[in-house]
């Protein structure tokens, strides 16, 4: 069985590894970009949707700016999956810790 220490040693490396990824994240913004089609128009109108403070808030996006905003919430997407990613590497070293110092709690000293 693995020893705690590398055990605790892969969650940080694991850990580093994604918060160095975190430096390479672009601009980014919050949404979801949808087509909207509208009356008489051929082709659909962008808005932009999200929520701030309970309640759901749009804007529109001007066809010029469709595919760097597509990208802003690509980036987005991949921010959140990084921060659950490092957040699940945190919990495991919080969980390691209490489990090897309850396992410690539960050795008990050689008799002379």
């Amino acid at each position: 069985m693995k020893d705690e220490k590398s055990a605790r040693n892969r969650h940080h490396a694991r850990r580093e590894a994604l918060l160095g990824q975190l430096g390479g994240v672009g601009p980014f913004i919050e949404g979801s970009l949808c087509a909207v089609k509208r009356a008489g128009c051929a082709k659909p109108g962008w808005h932009l949707t999200w929520k701030q403070g309970g309640k759901t808030r749009t804007v529109y996006v001007p066809v010029e700016l469709v595919p760097e905003v597509k990208a802003w919430t690509r980036e987005y997407r991949r921010l959140k999956s990084l921060v659950r990613k490092v957040t699940g590497q945190s919990l495991a070293l919080v969980r390691g810790h209490a489990a090897s110092r309850a396992a410690a709690s539960r050795v008990r000293a050689p008799t002379p």
